[in-house]
């Protein structure tokens, strides 16, 4: 039986992610079992801002790259890291 609830996790926001945000970071409470989807849907419904990249940024849990089709477990203290291509010359 899975576990239903949610808990609270920080999110890192780094390079246009940050800049679309306004922020580098921010606590919030996410439920504790969502897939890959799900976990994109919630972040962009906390922070609207990111849905001009939505469909350029990697999401990676507690240093680990996350895989689109990942299950996640979340629990208290869990890092997410949204990361946009890196631009540069």
């Amino acid at each position: 039986m899975s576990e239903t609830g949610s808990t609270k996790i920080e999110i890192l926001l780094f390079a246009k992610a940050k800049e679309l945000a306004g922020k580098g970071s921010l606590v919030t409470e996410l439920p504790i079992n969502l897939s890959y989807p799900e976990l994109v849907k919630q972040i962009l419904a906390i922070i609207p801002g990111l849905s001009e990249i939505e469909h350029n940024f990697v999401l990676a849990l507690n240093e680990e790259y996350i895989d689109l089709a990942d299950h996640l477990a979340l629990k208290a203290g869990d890092v997410i890291a949204v990361i946009p291509p890196i631009s540069g010359g």
